[in-house]
C-alpha cells in the first residue's frame, strides 16, 4: 500500500486527497484498482504483462479509452501516465457480467446496442486483425520455445482459408475493442458499458460478434440472436461471417494462452485456457459445417 500511495500521489486527480482502494476481480494483463476519493470513483490499471509479446500498444490503448467513452460506450477517461505504468478511467458502477447473464432474455440486444454504438464512434488509433495478430503470436512461440500443440501448425491452410472467403467481401473496418469476453461488459441497470481497450483497434465488425460470442460459452441461437439484434434484421450469410471469425479468434487467441502461460506469474491456468481455445477451433475445422460456412461468406 505504500508503494500505492507513492504512486498515486504523482496522478492529479487522486493525489493529496483521502483515498481507499480495493482490488477489482479479472483482469489478467492488468491489476485493477477502484480508489474512492471524496471527489469521486476512478479505477486504476497497473499494466503487469510482457504488452510486447503480446501485442499491446498501451499509447493506443489510452487513445482508444478516449474514442471509446466519446462513443458513448466506453467508461470517462481521467489519466495516462505511461511513465507509471498506468491508465485511470472513471468507474462507472453496475456488475460485470458472467456467461450465464448472456443467456437471460433480452440481454444480447442491449449488448448489441453497446456494440453498435462502439462501433459507430470515432475511429481508434490502430487496426487488429488476427490474421496478422496470429503470425507474431506463433514466431513469439516458436522463437522462445514456448510450448504450443504438436499440431498447432498443421491447420494453417484451414485459416488461411478463411483468411480468403473474408476477403472476398470485405467489410468497413470499425472500432472494436477485440475482448469482450462477459467480464468487459458491465451493467448498470440502466445501461451497458463496454471496459478494457488493451487489445482495441479498427477491425471487421464480425470479429467482435464471433469473439463476444465464444468467450461468452454462447450457443449457435445465441450467435444468431446477437448478430441479428447487432444487423437490425436477419441475415444468414452475416451470421456465417461472425461463426468464422470465431473460429479465428479460438485459433488466434489459443496462443495468447500459451504465451502467457510461458511468462505470467499469475496463478492461473493460462495453458488450459489456451488449450481449450484451440480444441474448439480445431474442431471448428473438422466439422462439417465448415466448407458450408467458407462458401456462403465467400458467395456473399
Amino acid at each position: 500500500m505504500t508503494d500505492l500511495d507513492g504512486l498515486f500521489d504523482q496522478v492529479p486527480a487522486l493525489a493529496g486527497r483521502p483515498r481507499t482502494v480495493e482490488e477489482l476481480s479479472g483482469g489478467l494483463t492488468n491489476q485493477n484498482l477502484k480508489v474512492t476519493t471524496p471527489y469521486g470513483v476512478c479505477v486504476v490499471r497497473l499494466a503487469r504483462s510482457d504488452g510486447a509479446l503480446l501485442g499491446i500498444d498501451r499509447d493506443a490503448e489510452s487513445y482508444n479509452t478516449r474514442a471509446a467513452e466519446a462513443s458513448g460506450a466506453g467508461a470517462p477517461f481521467v489519466d495516462y501516465r505511461p511513465d507509471l505504468g498506468l491508465l485511470v478511467i472513471g468507474f462507472v458502477g453496475g456488475r460485470s457480467l458472467v456467461n450465464a447473464d448472456l443467456r437471460v432474455p433480452g440481454t444480447l440486444p442491449r449488448v448489441a446496442t453497446a456494440m453498435r454504438a462502439l462501433h459507430g464512434g470515432p475511429r481508434f488509433r490502430g487496426d487488429f486483425d488476427m490474421f496478422v495478430r496470429q503470425p507474431t503470436y506463433l514466431h513469439a512461440c516458436v522463437s522462445h520455445g514456448f510450448a504450443i500443440p504438436a499440431d498447432y501448425v498443421s491447420y494453417s491452410a484451414e485459416f488461411l482459408r478463411i483468411q480468403g472467403a473474408l476477403a472476398a467481401h470485405r467489410l468497413p473496418t470499425v472500432p472494436c475493442n477485440n475482448d469482450l469476453l462477459a467480464g468487459n461488459i458491465v451493467d448498470d441497470g440502466d445501461r451497458i458499458w463496454l471496459i478494457d481497450y488493451d487489445y482495441s483497434g479498427n477491425n471487421d465488425p464480425c470479429f467482435e460478434l464471433g469473439n463476444s460470442w465464444t468467450e461468452c460459452e454462447l450457443d449457435e441461437d445465441h450467435l444468431v440472436e446477437l448478430v441479428t439484434a447487432y444487423v437490425g434484421h436477419e441475415d444468414p450469410r452475416m451470421v456465417a461471417r461472425a461463426r468464422l471469425q470465431a473460429t479465428v479468434s479460438r485459433y488466434g487467441w489459443s496462443l495468447w494462452g500459451f504465451i502467457q502461460a510461458a511468462t505470467s506469474q499469475d496463478d492461473f491456468d493460462f495453458a488450459g485456457w489456451g488449450q481449450e481455445r484451440y480444441d474448439k477451433a480445431v474442431e471448428d475445422f473438422r466439422s462439417p459445417d465448415f466448407a458450408a460456412r467458407l462458401e456462403a461468406v465467400a458467395a456473399a
